[in-house]
């Protein structure tokens, strides 16, 4: 088996990317650095998902903001899962 070092996404689901990038940047900031209409009107993770299996400039969109995101340092990154005290 071949490990992908070099892709920042093997492994990755297109869910996992946008829940990150979501609870990141929030809808509006989705919707601001990529004008796609499921950003901007009544948006959902479901909708959202839906879009984007079957635009592949969109995907591609999102992927790249996704790989931009994780080469920030890791106390930029959104914490999906942080423990509450």
């Amino acid at each position: 088996m071949k490990t992908q070092t070099n892709n920042p996404t093997h492994g990755v689901t297109l869910e996992m990317m946008l829940n990150q990038l979501q609870a990141h940047y929030g809808w509006e900031g989705l919707a601001d650095r990529i004008d796609i209409r499921c950003f901007r009107h009544d948006p959902s993770i479901k909708s959202s998902l839906a879009f984007l299996r079957r635009t592949p400039w969109a995907r591609a969109k999102v992927e790249e903001l996704f790989v931009e995101m994780q080469s920030r340092p890791a106390d930029a990154r959104p914490r999906l899962f942080a423990k509450k005290h």
